[in-house]
């Protein structure tokens, strides 16, 4: 089996950055990072939820899915990157993460998305879409009181 290299990729780099500025977003709001780049299932390596986080004021945990992308352009639409495939995919990591954890408490899904590059001296723009519908019933999984 061939080794992976050891420095990522421009894609890596590109998209950790994304999550860096996400994460540094979330604890401007308030939130706790509870963990990043989790993996609740040992046998599914897909199954990833880029940054699990607290939010103190509302009492909710957030599962939250970063997308870096380079720029917006006017034929952009939110969340365009995440198909049916990929919201499966979130679905069940966030199951796994709920289960593995206990976690009883309220929680729903955001995605953030960073429009913006490493390297540019422009700060990124940041669009937070909160509660996105991942789950069949949110109802169970989310407090829509607040």
């Amino acid at each position: 089996m061939p080794r992976r290299p050891d420095t990522p990729n421009e894609g890596v780099r590109r998209g950790r950055w994304g999550e860096d500025v996400a994460v540094e977003h979330l604890r401007s709001l308030g939130y706790v990072v509870v963990e990043r780049n989790a993996r609740p299932c040992r046998g599914d390596r897909r199954l990833e939820i880029d940054v699990v986080a607290y939010d103190r004021a509302r009492d909710i945990m957030v599962f939250v899915e970063v997308k870096q992308h380079k720029a917006r352009t006017d034929r952009d639409r939110r969340l365009r990157s995440i198909d049916r495939r990929k919201l499966d995919l979130l679905r069940r990591a966030c199951r796994a993460w709920i289960g593995r954890n206990r976690w009883h408490g309220a929680r729903r899904f955001d995605v953030v998305e960073i429009f913006g590059e490493p390297q540019s001296s422009a700060p990124p723009e940041i669009d937070h879409v909160e509660r996105v519908r991942l789950f069949e019933r949110p109802d169970r999984y989310v407090n829509w009181s607040d």
